[in-house]
């Protein structure tokens, strides 16, 4: 079960995850997380999860969720993460690889609630759209021709 946190305001939304998650519940996340995208505009967002009451994962929504995480992590600023065992903290990681690479994602035990909100409402470019990415296909190396081709 998820549920969404009443603290979740402005560019940022929290939930607590509890017990079994099922691609029901994952989808329901994701809507909600779409609909805060799309009302900030190129503007990212933060999330935070808390998953200390969180028991297991069904295999398909963990892997819905990577997709999703693969397909909007370029609006996604900053995630924290909190929970009250080690595991959680590993097991996370592998959730939320793909979103590593392009977002902050800091780990915070329970007792840090309060600090994990504020870190997650102070992301760096909260107020404003996020920097250009450079890729092969576009941006400055597209018309790149090594001048070291010939030889």
């Amino acid at each position: 079960m998820i549920e969404r946190l009443k603290e979740s305001s402005g560019g940022v939304i929290g939930f607590k995850v509890m017990g079994r998650v099922s691609v029901e519940d994952e989808e329901e996340m994701e809507q909600q997380i779409k609909l805060l995208i799309h009302s900030r505009r190129k503007r990212p967002i933060g999330i935070l999860l808390h998953l200390a009451e969180l028991d297991s994962m069904d295999l398909a929504a963990r892997w819905q969720e990577i997709r999703f995480l693969q397909k909007w992590n370029e609006h996604i600023g900053r995630m924290a993460v909190v929970g009250a065992h080690p595991w959680e903290k590993v097991s996370t990681l592998f959730v939320m690889a793909a979103a590593l690479l392009q977002s902050e994602t800091l780990y915070f035990h329970e007792s840090e609630m309060a600090q994990a909100w504020q870190w997650v409402r102070t992301s760096k470019h909260a107020l404003e759209p996020p920097p250009p990415r450079i890729s092969a296909a576009s941006g400055v190396w597209k018309d790149y021709h090594s001048e070291y081709m010939d030889v």
